[in-house]
């Protein structure tokens, strides 16, 4: 039986109210908007203590904030957005560098996080980088499902090789673009979380998702701080952010507990921020905003 224009026109409304990602909610994106889609990247440094080897190494930290177009299929951020049609979806991408010295040789760690902007969906994608004397290795995870993530390992160990990996539930590094967008869309109370990348290489365990606690507090009259705490007692992450619109990140702490009780503590501290269209600025004459973004690496 041939269907009438109505009934084909309520199909197909129905069909797009269905495959629509729910969005968020309580965010004033025309106010959000001004600050992160006006075509710069948000950059901080910070003085940074990381833990390597059982001994508290001195360095530096940047974080970097700035949206981009993505491609919801291929993971990747679009040549031609205004050709990508619905493929395109706005996301927050966060680039995290570690560097710092081990005795002779260097460390450098890279991380980077993409969570959608608008819709009320986890982070797409997910991927870590180290780079020291010994060699180096590369982790990408790509979102496969509502909660779940397939990847791969590249690795210099021969125990880790190259390894396919799977996991399931919200993401450490996740939280980091969650308190960027909205602290109001970090879920609060007991959560599947699985850890940073930067923890998974640094500890070269297996990547697995446990029951974790979330929760946020007030720790001065205008910052606030995240805390994430793992059900095994061997993690806990805080993360100290304004309490105001864009939600600055300020410091955080890594505590990790080793199985003889011993903590270290990894931390980091802003020291300068500048918002800046930095892919921009590539010219030995731009060498000055180093100096005052502080950087020493």
């Amino acid at each position: 039986m041939k269907k009438s224009p109505s009934i084909l026109f309520l199909i197909t409304l129905l069909c797009f109210s269905c495959s629509k990602a729910p969005q968020r909610e309580n965010i004033d994106f025309e106010a959000w908007g001004k600050y992160w889609f006006q075509g710069k990247a948000e950059i901080s440094s910070f003085d940074l203590s990381q833990y390597r080897y059982g001994e508290e190494r001195a360095g530096e930290a940047v974080l970097i904030f700035v949206t981009e177009d993505f491609s919801s299929s291929k993971q990747v951020k679009l040549d031609d957005p205004n050709a990508a049609g619905k493929d395109k979806v706005a996301v927050l991408k966060m680039n995290q560098t570690r560097d710092f010295v081990t005795g002779i040789y260097p460390y450098h760690m890279m991380l980077s996080a993409f969570t959608p902007t608008k819709e009320k969906a986890q982070g797409l994608k997910f991927t870590a980088s180290v780079q020291e004397w010994c060699g180096q290795t590369f982790t990408q995870l790509n979102k496969s499902g509502e909660q779940s993530y397939t990847g791969k390992l590249f690795s210099y160990f021969e125990k880790e090789g190259d390894a396919a990996l799977s996991v399931t539930g919200l993401a450490e590094d996740d939280l980091w673009n969650l308190i960027r967008i909205s602290p109001s869309e970090i879920p609060i109370g007991g959560v599947q979380v699985f850890p940073s990348l930067f923890y998974q290489r640094t500890t070269h365990e297996p990547l697995k998702a446990e029951e974790a606690f979330i929760r946020v507090q007030d720790i001065s009259n205008n910052r606030k701080q995240l805390e994430l705490t793992y059900g095994s007692g061997l993690r806990v992450l805080k993360i100290d952010f304004e309490k105001d619109f864009p939600h600055e990140i300020m410091a955080w702490e890594e505590i990790q507990t080793k199985s003889n009780g011993q903590q270290e503590i990894t931390k980091a501290k802003r020291k300068a921020i500048k918002v800046i269209d930095y892919w921009k600025r590539n010219k030995v004459e731009d060498e000055f905003l180093r100096k005052e973004l502080k950087l020493n690496f």
